[in-house]
This record gives C-alpha cells, sequence and structure tokens, in this order.
C-alpha cells in the first residue's frame, strides 16, 4: 500500500490539474489508506489477509479441474502440469475478483455513509471510489505473488508486463462507471446490491475464468468476446502475464471503450441523482 502512496506522489508531479483537483485526489488517496486499513484492523495477518484468500481460490479450483476433472492446458514457455492450470486460472480471477469486490461493495458506499452525503461540503463522487480502489490494491499482491510464480516456473519475466497500466485502467473505468451507477441507483432501490450479486454469479460463468475460451461454441465465441469487457480483460491479463505477448488487441480496444463508455454514463447518472441523495437518507 505505501508503494501506492509514493507512485500516487510522484504522479503528481506529473499531471497538469488544478489545486482543488489535487486536493480531491489527496482526500481519496486519504480515504483509500483508511479504508484499507479498517478492513484488518487488529488481526495479526493485516492485508496478507486478501493474498491468503485469493490463493485459497486457487488451491480449491485447481483441485476440482486439475485434479478431479483432470483439465490439461498447454501455454508457450510453461510445463504442461496441473500447476500450469493453477497459474491460469489464478490470472483470470485477480482481475474478476477486483472487479467484483469492487462493484459489489461500491453499492452500497453512499447509503452506508449518510453523515458524508449530508455534509455539504464533501465530495460524493469520491464514495464509490474508494472501496473500488482498495479492492483494486488487494488484488495487486496476489498480482505480484502470481508474477514471481511464473517467473519461477518460465524461468524468464515477459517484457509485456509494462502494459498491465494500460489494462488496469480498462478494468478500473469498467468497474468505476458500473459502481457509479449502483451506488446511485441503491440510495433510491435498495434490491440493487442483491440483484447486483445475482447478476455477477451469472456473468461469472459466460466469462472464461474456469474454462478455456476454446470450450465456448464458435458460433458463440465472438459474441462472449466482443460483447463481454471482462472476457477481453481476463484473456489479456493471461497473455501479458503467461504468454508474453497479447493476442487479443482488437477485443481489448472494444473493451476499452465499452469500459469508457459505462465509466461516462454511469458517472451522468450518479451526478444527476446526486442532489436527491440528502434527502432520502
Amino acid at each position: 500500500m505505501r508503494g501506492f502512496v509514493r507512485t500516487a506522489r510522484r504522479v503528481r508531479h506529473i499531471l497538469p490539474l488544478n489545486e482543488q483537483m489535487w486536493a480531491k485526489f489527496d482526500l481519496l488517496r486519504t480515504l483509500v489508506r483508511r479504508d484499507l486499513e479498517a478492513r484488518y484492523k487488529g488481526s495479526i495477518l493485516g492485508n496478507l489477509w486478501p493474498l491468503l484468500n485469493q490463493l485459497s481460490q486457487l488451491l480449491i479450483y485447481t483441485y476440482v479441474f486439475s485434479v478431479v476433472l483432470k483439465v490439461k492446458l498447454t501455454l508457450k514457455s510453461l510445463p504442461e502440469n496441473n500447476f500450469t492450470f493453477g497459474l491460469w486460472l489464478f490470472a483470470g480471477l485477480l482481475p474478476w475478483i477486483a472487479f467484483t469486490g469492487g462493484l459489489m461493495q461500491s453499492a452500497s458506499s453512499v447509503v452506508g455513509q449518510p453523515n458524508l452525503v449530508k455534509k455539504v461540503v464533501f465530495p460524493l463522487a469520491l464514495l464509490p471510489l474508494v472501496p473500488i480502489l482498495s479492492t483494486f490494491i488487494e488484488s495487486y499482491f496476489g498480482l505480484i505473488a502470481l508474477i514471481i510464480f511464473v517467473a519461477i516456473t518460465s524461468h524468464t519475466l515477459h517484457a509485456t508486463l509494462a502494459l498491465l497500466p494500460l489494462v488496469w485502467l480498462t478494468q478500473l473505468l469498467l468497474t468505476a462507471g458500473l459502481g457509479y451507477l449502483a451506488a446511485g441507483l441503491t440510495v433510491f432501490l435498495r434490491d440493487i446490491p442483491q440483484t447486483l450479486g445475482l447478476v455477477l454469479n451469472i456473468w461469472m460463468y459466460l466469462t472464461p475464468i474456469i474454462y478455456p475460451a476454446s470450450a465456448i461454441p464458435k458460433e458463440w465465441r465472438g459474441w462472449v468476446f466482443w460483447l463481454n469487457p471482462m472476457t477481453a480483460i481476463v484473456e489479456v491479463y493471461r497473455d501479458i502475464v503467461l504468454v508474453g505477448e497479447v493476442k487479443h488487441w482488437g477485443e481489448w480496444g472494444v473493451a476499452s471503450v465499452i469500459s469508457a463508455s459505462m465509466f461516462c454514463l454511469g458517472f451522468t447518472v450518479y451526478k444527476r441523482l446526486r442532489p436527491a441523495f440528502a434527502d432520502v437518507l
């Protein structure tokens, strides 16, 4: 987490933003840090818990699909064994866990902070971003572990890792856009978080996370890649970290456009609903 703080401070000297924008940026950074500290306050392992949770899911899925169902997977530069399938699975789970975790928590970010909502001077646009960024930072620990495992197994670090910030941007735009939309609507429709949980369960199985994209029937594969931005994000993660070459440039580009459009839509809806938040809460 401290590494992210130092990076944020360096970025401050690069981006041409006014003092008001930087004040909001500093407030957002403070809120994210407090959120991360509060999540595991008093626990012995602290911020290692997200990594342990991610690794436990990795072990469970690897056992079920590699040992029980005996699913085999061949990847360039990696040996064909159960551990390779586990790395492939983990690379898909990481962006999905960050996406769903941040989105689910952002849906209740406004209704969970009525005191802040009723403060005239508080920038309400920051509330949905706090859980999204906190969950994203937590997934960073799992990503570091994945890169280390891949480096040990393949004896190399792929140059494509330099593209990770770009796929992060696509992922964050999509999560933030849906987060703004869910957070704004939840103030008026309290069933949104429960509905969102159901939709995300279905969405996961429509995304090739626990099964390879090649298993999707050819007549449906194009729809899954071009209309589901999380499919492109998951596959590009695997391309960048595991394979060392991006095979889905077109799908990534479309996913970026969809994510940017969703961010604009979500933020616009949130901004229009924002004046009524205090009255409802």
